[in-house]
């Protein structure tokens, strides 16, 4: 009891961090790619790697994560999962320790923006995460199912679906969720704003200057006259100290090199900020209506900048490509990135304070009646309805809710399984089913026994006593091919049923000797014996052989007898179950439900037979019992239930009540005793005792 808890609570651990971790990164993929950016440029491998495989990475390793905490938690595929789980804590546990040890990178960047770890505390929690993964890999059978085994592919392709639909959708428009210091609703000046009395850090801002062919850094307080022109610019912080959520924001004047921050964040009113961190690589393909926007804040009095870092050649590209008219402005290159996951993107301040944000692919389209209207009349000119409360709504609704009703339906249907089968355990009800359902049967098997006069006498003789006195089965009996046609004629197929000792695994052709199961059908016979111990060992027929006898057998319309059985030195080295399991497996369990349906099985325990040994009735139902379980495996409880199984090992008068009387016992296959009128209709009346 308490491995298991601590297995499942290991578990619970595990699958909570990496579908947190997983979700975040899913809800920024630009946000991930940036940091794996990030990683690849501290090994020196960052030229190597475009940024197609970089934005695949970010997108394969949400998914990733996400998809093993979905499985983690609702135990799926269990062997499998954990020991996935420990292929990817192991290398990440060990670039954490590089992480923490060189500080390549100052956050590692496991939960996106949304929470910020030191490398330290990162190693910490992925050896903690190592740990949970080793417990559990240790004993993964012992995590609780949340969702029965047959339901688990719909969580696992619903959850990938979602997961990568996220993706996609941040990559279209922008971040459902927005952990970064620039969200809607932020002012930009408070983020700014130093407590009074705190540390304060420094930074140094250098600027790339080229003139004549000849390229030159400068500082802020050297800052070159006009005729230099500006490549980059990048800032550095020199000292820490309080470091406020704002701290590198700057908007310089490109002719100048004038810092403008303040000057535009705390004039009143609208201001439109056109980010576009590298215009090389911006998409153009709204630009018209990103002109429009800036012809209608032109119209209306509102403030209109580009931001970029690209310096001033990219500038006019863009221009001559676009048509652009605006203001471009220089920015950092990183805080660009971090402000929208988006090149181009469009914000909306309004008295510093961040209103809108919009993607490239969801820029706003005004018509003429909202052209000619001011943006406080527009509703893009105020803080968006869908709050964070309200996304986490619509999380709930379209995927944890989904989950949590499947979950609950399949614990309630689960339950109700459970239920039946401690029904079906309870030996009365065993009972009562079984007399309600399958067919009771006793079946004789002449073998190789009696003339053809001899045999048609005892058939008549047999008719007539049965006749006389209904019997509580269904009685049936199997003689050589010589007698079938004539017992055929003698025998009423309401009293007896007639069947073959055997038939051959070819349909027709030259096969000297042989007969086919069209043959035997066509002697009126409805049923055949096929797989009895003495054909399996004097004639060497193999499950393929069986295989294919059955088949034909069941193509021509007959009904088949089935035998199964171990010997004596199997039956003591405990080996009969795994023993009648590979006969039925390896010549009947290939057949569809339907065909299986014109399965009898008959359990012969070969050292019973011929012998005068009888297994008890204890351990005929154990066996029986256990034959109908494995039916049960294959093609479910309602065939189970439905298959008749037969006892035949040396049943005899005096023993057929007893054995009968079990739950899992549904009649015999009877041989010697099948000879003599008296002997077999003595079987047959135990089903009325």
């Amino acid at each position: 009891m308490v491995r298991k808890i601590a297995v499942n609570v290991a578990r619970l651990v595990i699958a909570m961090t990496f579908i947190l971790s997983g979700f975040v990164k899913a809800v920024d993929p630009l946000g991930t790619q940036y940091k794996i950016v990030d990683y690849l440029k501290a090994m020196q491998l960052g030229t190597f790697v475009p940024d197609f495989l970089t934005l695949t990475a970010s997108v394969l390793l949400s998914a990733v994560e996400f998809g093993l905490g979905i499985c983690m938690l609702f135990a799926i595929r269990r062997r499998l999962v954990s020991l996935l789980a420990l292929c990817m804590m192991i290398p990440m546990t060990a670039l954490t320790l590089w992480l923490a040890v060189a500080n390549p990178v100052t956050d590692c960047g496991c939960f996106g923006d949304a929470v910020t770890l030191t490398n330290w505390q990162t190693f910490t929690k992925n050896v903690v995460l190592l740990g949970c993964v080793a417990i559990v890999r240790y004993r993964p059978l012992d995590m609780m199912r949340f969702v029965s085994k047959t339901n688990q592919w719909i969580v696992t392709n619903y959850s990938m679906l979602f997961i990568f639909a996220v993706s996609a959708w941040s990559l279209y428009d922008l971040p459902q969720f927005d952990f970064r210091p620039y969200h809607v609703g932020t002012n930009i000046l408070k983020g700014m704003e130093i407590p009074e009395g705190a540390e304060m850090p420094t930074f140094e801002t250098t600027y790339l200057m080229e003139k004549d062919g000849k390229r030159q850094t400068f500082d802020i307080d050297h800052y070159p006259d006009s005729t230099w022109t500006l490549i980059e610019a990048n800032t550095r912080q020199l000292t820490k100290g309080y470091e406020p959520p704002i701290h590198d924001f700057y908007i310089n004047d490109i002719e100048t090199g004038e810092d403008i921050t303040m000057q535009l964040l705390e004039q009143k009113g609208y201001l439109f900020l056109l980010v576009t961190p590298h215009l090389g690589s911006a998409d153009d393909s709204q630009f018209d209506r990103i002109n429009e926007l800036y012809e209608y804040s032109r119209d209306h009095g509102y403030r209109f900048y580009g931001l970029t870092a690209s310096d001033e050649k990219a500038i006019g590209q863009w221009r001559d490509m676009t048509g652009a008219e605006y203001t471009f402005c220089q920015s950092d290159e990183t805080v660009l990135k971090t402000i929208i996951r988006s090149n181009p993107g469009l914000l909306l301040l309004k008295d510093g304070t961040i209103v809108r944000k919009w993607s490239h692919n969801n820029l706003p389209q005004l018509d003429e009646e909202q052209a000619n209207k001011s943006l406080e009349q527009l509703d893009i000119g105020h803080l968006p309805k869908d709050t964070t409360p309200r996304k986490i709504l619509d999380i709930v609704l379209w995927y944890m809710l989904p989950l949590f009703l499947l979950t609950i339906a399949d614990r309630l249907w689960a339950w109700s399984k459970w239920m039946k089968r401690k029904e079906e355990t309870n030996k009365i009800f065993k009972l009562l089913r079984k007399k309600k359902m399958r067919k009771k049967i006793v079946a004789g098997n002449w073998k190789m026994n009696l003339n053809l006069q001899d045999g048609v006498a005892l058939a008549k003789e047999l008719n007539e006593a049965l006749a006389a006195d209904k019997p509580n089965c269904d009685v049936i009996i199997c003689t050589p091919f010589i007698h079938l046609a004539s017992v055929a004629q003698v025998l009423d197929a309401n009293v007896i049923g007639l069947g073959a000792e055997n038939c051959a695994d070819k349909e027709k052709g030259a096969y000297t000797g042989e007969v086919s199961a069209e043959m035997v059908k066509s002697t009126g016979a409805q049923y055949v014996i096929l797989g009895h111990s003495e054909r399996r060992q004097y004639y060497s027929e193999t499950p393929e052989i069986l295989k294919e006898k059955v088949q034909l057998a069941l193509k021509n319309g007959l009904k088949v007898i089935f035998c199964i059985g171990e010997t004596l030195e199997e039956r003591e080295a405990n080996k009969q179950n795994e023993v009648v399991k590979a006969e039925l497996e390896g010549s009947v369990f290939n057949l569809s439900e339907e065909e299986f349906r014109n399965i009898v099985i008959a359990y012969e325990p070969i050292w019973a037979i011929g012998t005068g040994k009888t297994a008890t009735a204890e351990q005929a139902e154990e066996i029986h019992a256990y034959i109908r379980s494995i039916v049960a495996e294959k093609y479910g409880a309602t065939v189970a239930d439905d298959t008749t199984i037969l006892y035949g090992g040396s049943c005899k008068a005096s023993n057929a009540p007893e054995l009968f009387a079990k739950p899992d016992i549904d009649g015999g296959l009877i041989g010697g005793a099948s000879l003599k009128c008296a002997d077999f209709k003595g079987i047959i009346d135990a089903w009325k005792k």
